[in-house]
């Protein structure tokens, strides 16, 4: 027996599953009494009843609770009444209230609690419920975190029988062993919560600073999950040897909602950067006033020349005509341009600066109003205050902030997309930031590799990717996995002010292209499209109008 509670004690502190961890108290307790049944109650958050939690009965053959995924029908125990009084008719909350033990040979005989519920249901089964031994589940606190209670004991002869004073103190040793089991378990679950809360928060702070990018950090993660748990399940190579316990899917679960943790620094109109001229605002509407302004001058100049009768009306009209409609050209160019797009030729980015080379007279002070920051940026040698002649688009001193060039003309002559060399910098470095916030937490060994998987998302399998140049050989299948997860679910998002929605096929195809390019994992791409996880993503999260049809063998390795 001492040898049994021993190995009882080692199983109970280890076992880290609430279920099995609960019905491991059940039943060894019941085993070493030999007891018919038993229930396990565990008090409530609010300490004013009794949950069921696990139940079990030989006879009756009834198994609800734990590991069994059969709830149990019966409502909590209530410790007190509506006018705060003590329960103490019930032998289960009376154990509780006074953290003391019951022993009860014949449920039948005894006065002191009030066993008609047990004999109404007696009656309704055909079982008979004698004896009772109920035990407080007691932590290191002295406070109650739960009821143990077995019926029927049993004799070598299957003969029902009191439960003996002898094994009572076994009972309660065990007992104890399983409350402060319980209570770890408890308490370790409870920091696993606040874990995946805080992390829930850095995400909804990158949601709420961002409404294009934080959906992305909570759709990565499951697909991430998707794809592992395919990996898991094939018999293929090189899947056929990879599995993941407890600790490796919570692994990789934090590491999904961390992948972008980074991004807290990255400021959000640049993240949500849609078009070129876009800081905190875009930009354009600054560009269109100065063509507002040219436009203006020339009709006053029509009028003048009219008044001083420099000219014939319809003479002077039809080249005040002809300088609108070549302001409104050029404006129209501007705008197109401020969109972005895949590629911007060098004869456009010749225009924007022939564009850009007029100049229009300003009268107002530029230099009032400025933060403390904005005019530290301008020229000292410069009178602000003076009516100067101004390029109609430039690239100024004050425009580099030091982090950012903000020039017009810079960002106008932007080749691909809308973002600048240093914008594009700035989202790259999100990764780096993110790995080293990882690397700062002191992660248990068991999770010590979410730094690694969080941070090769951008890695690609040829080493060009970032931050590391790692190749496919360097990296884990986690972090290839979280690679694939975080493409896909940017190429198929509808939330992004830079792009429209794409279609389901356009997205496979492109990343069909990136695994011709060796820039995706070609074995994880292929399990991707065989084992239907970018229908089963699909269905959860794109909008029915983005769902195509796709003939997969068109982007199987080797296929057409």
């Amino acid at each position: 027996m001492l040898r049994r509670l021993i190995e009882l004690g080692i199983a109970l502190s280890s076992e880290r599953d609430h279920n099995r961890l609960l019905e491991m108290i059940l039943l060894e307790t019941k085993r070493v009494a030999n007891a018919d049944g038993g229930t396990l109650y565990l008090m409530t958050e609010d300490d004013q009843a009794l949950s069921f939690a696990i139940m079990r009965n030989d006879s009756l053959d009834i198994a609800m609770g734990g590991t069994t995924g059969v709830e149990i029908p019966f409502p909590p125990l209530s410790l007190y009444d509506d006018e705060g009084t003590p329960n103490y008719t019930n032998v289960a909350t009376a154990v509780a209230l006074n953290k003391m033990t019951v022993n009860i040979p014949n449920a039948y005989e005894t006065e002191t609690f009030d066993f008609s519920g047990t004999i109404k249901f007696d009656q309704s089964t055909g079982y008979h419920s004698m004896s009772f031994l109920t035990v407080p589940l007691l932590n290191k606190q002295d406070l109650v975190i739960g009821v143990l209670q077995l019926i029927n004991a049993r004799t070598a002869d299957d003969e029902v029988t009191p439960f003996s004073p002898d094994i009572q103190p076994i009972i309660e040793a065990l007992t104890s062993q399983a409350a402060v089991a319980l209570d770890n378990e408890m308490l370790f679950q409870g920091q696993r919560e606040l874990l995946d809360s805080f992390i829930e928060l850095i995400a909804g702070a990158i949601d709420q600073k961002s409404a294009y990018t934080g959906g992305h950090c909570q759709r990565v993660p499951a697909l991430t999950q998707m794809l592992a748990k395919a990996a898991c399940a094939s018999n293929e190579p090189p899947f056929k040897d990879f599995d993941l316990d407890d600790d490796g899917w919570y692994e990789l679960h934090l590491a999904g909602w961390l992948h972008d943790c980074g991004k807290v620094t990255t400021p959000e109109y640049v993240v949500d950067k849609a078009t070129k001229l876009e800081t905190i605002y875009n930009r354009i509407h600054e560009i269109r006033m100065r063509f507002e302004v040219l436009r203006r001058d020339a009709e006053i100049e029509c009028l003048k020349a009219k008044l001083a009768g420099e000219g014939d009306h319809a003479t002077l009209d039809a080249a005040y005509e002809d300088r609108c409609r070549g302001l409104e050209e050029d404006f129209a160019f501007l705008a197109a341009t401020n969109i972005g797009g895949e590629f911007m030729d060098d004869e456009s980015i010749d225009r924007v600066r022939q564009i850009g080379a007029r100049t229009w007279t300003r009268y107002f002070d530029r230099s009032l109003g400025l933060s403390w920051e904005e005019a530290s940026r301008l020229d000292d040698s410069t009178d602000y205050s003076e009516p100067s002649e101004e390029r109609l688009l430039d690239d100024r001193s004050d425009h580099k902030t030091g982090q950012y060039d903000l020039g017009e003309i810079y960002n106008f002559s932007i080749r691909r997309g809308t973002l600048t060399a240093e914008e594009r910098n700035k989202i790259n470095d999100h990764i780096v930031v993110t790995i080293d916030m990882l690397n700062q937490l002191p992660f248990p060994k068991q999770l010590k590799r979410i730094p690694e998987y969080a941070g090769g998302h951008h890695e690609k399998m040829d080493g060009t990717g970032y931050p590391a140049g790692l190749t496919r050989d360097e990296m884990s299948l986690p972090a290839r996995m979280m690679a694939i997860a975080d493409i896909f679910e940017a190429l198929t998002s509808a939330d992004r002010p830079y792009k429209q929605a794409k279609k389901l096929s356009e997205c496979v195809r492109i990343m069909g292209f990136m695994r011709n390019d060796d820039h995706i994992d070609p074995a994880l791409f292929d399990l991707f499209l065989t084992s239907g996880v970018w229908r089963e993503y699909a269905d959860t999260f794109l909008a029915p109008e983005q769902i195509d049809e796709i003939d997969i063998n068109d982007y199987l390795s080797g296929g057409g």
